[in-house]
């Protein structure tokens, strides 16, 4: 099992988001701006449930990665640490998800 971690992955590209968009591609897409990495981002969904309906575990896997990496660009560039997400999903699993969502209709 590795070691590497949603933070791991936070960090590198905070770090790479700080270089000239020509020496990093995260740093050229956050330059490119939020809508544009937002478009990246659903096209990596709709490629994930592609890949998860007619391909190989290795495309499920590459493409989950692709997905897990954008996502976390939109995470950095609306200064949302992962670690709250993370916060998130902790308190929701505090219960079942039947009963998580019917607290949301009240």
């Amino acid at each position: 099992m590795s070691n590497f971690s949603l933070s791991d992955l936070e960090a590198i590209i905070a770090t790479r988001a700080q270089a000239p968009p020509d020496e990093s591609w995260t740093a050229k897409l956050v330059s490119s701006g939020i809508e544009k990495v937002g478009k990246k981002f659903g096209e990596e969904a709709t490629e994930l449930l592609i890949a998860a309906l007619k391909e190989d575990d290795a495309s499920v896997v590459g493409e989950s990665a692709d997905l897990l990496f954008h996502w976390l660009v939109l995470l950095h560039m609306r200064n949302v640490p992962v670690e709250a997400v993370l916060v998130e999903l902790d308190k929701r699993t505090a219960q079942s998800g039947l009963a998580e969502k019917a607290a949301r209709k009240k």
